[in-house]
């Protein structure tokens, strides 16, 4: 069997249920609600074989000017075969001048490197059940009226526009806040996900408030099973072993740009802990 008969098609909500037969494949604890949540704001693609998919991918992008590549699955049958990079490159096409930026785990570097991509950090997941700590002063829960707020410093932290995406963990999640004088410095949210709840965002102006912010969720959700991604140079993964949530794995981040020239801006906040792995 050859992938000439395998048909690529947009990603529509009837391709769900397939995605997620894929994703347990892999061992991944996604959820079709985790998967709604990337659809949603992502264009997505499926591979079929017979109106079986066996492979996946999307593009969500972030303004005009940047996008994550993410949720790479192709069926272990199916490997071999030069679907993986097929994949990539209709991705890449729809990404257009974009800059793509993926986590990537081992297996997936080499065919990322012949696509462009280079190796600019590495992430770390922690999970396990929160225990219990005390709730921090100078925390306090979100209002309804603070999404607006929320997206300039998610932007800001993130360096690009994610404000559709910022919209769905608002009407996902819990979300704390640091106020100062009544204007929100930093947040973190908390929503379901996969085997129980993730911490992400984190966005703060240091690390002493990140770990406010998520001093607060543990206290509140006491006993859960809670997981956290974070890049390896915020320096919380000690932290956050010791908080009950064991290091169990990871990805390298990597960049493909398409810009010959891209103005940095210096940031006063920074993104502490990722929406997701697949997300940023």
């Amino acid at each position: 069997m050859t992938t000439q008969q395998i048909i690529l098609e947009e990603m529509t909500p009837g391709h769900l249920e397939g995605a997620v037969e894929l994703s347990r494949q892999v061992k991944w604890p996604h959820r079709r609600e985790d998967w709604e949540l990337a659809q949603s704001v992502s264009r997505g693609i499926v591979a079929l074989e017979e109106e079986r998919v066996v492979a996946t991918i999307m593009m969500t992008p972030y303004g005009d000017n940047a996008a994550a590549i993410n949720m790479v699955i192709v069926d272990a049958a199916m490997r071999g075969r030069g679907l993986g990079r097929k994949m990539m490159e209709e991705a890449l096409a729809q990404a257009g001048e974009r800059t793509c930026c993926l986590t990537a785990t081992q297996e997936g570097l080499p065919l990322y490197e012949k696509l462009g991509f280079v190796t600019t950090g590495e992430i770390v997941q922690h999970q396990g059940e929160a225990l219990a700590v005390s709730a921090p002063a100078g925390v306090s829960w979100a209002e309804s009226g603070d999404l607006a707020r929320l997206e300039v410093l998610d932007r800001e932290a993130f360096g690009h526009d994610r404000s559709a995406l910022m919209k769905r963990v608002f009407e996902r999640a819990k979300l704390a806040v640091i106020r100062d004088d009544g204007d929100i410095q930093a947040f973190s949210a908390i929503r379901p996900f996969g085997r129980g709840l993730v911490i992400g965002p984190v966005v703060a102006r240091n690390g002493t408030e990140a770990k406010a912010l998520i001093d607060f969720l543990l206290a509140h959700h006491q006993g859960k099973f809670v997981r956290v991604d974070t890049d390896v140079s915020t320096d919380l993964a000690g932290w956050l072993t010791g908080r009950g949530l064991a290091h169990v794995g990871g990805g390298i981040t990597m960049r493909r740009s398409m810009a010959t020239h891209q103005e940095s801006k210096p940031a006063h906040h920074r993104t502490y802990a990722l929406v997701s792995q697949a997300l940023g």
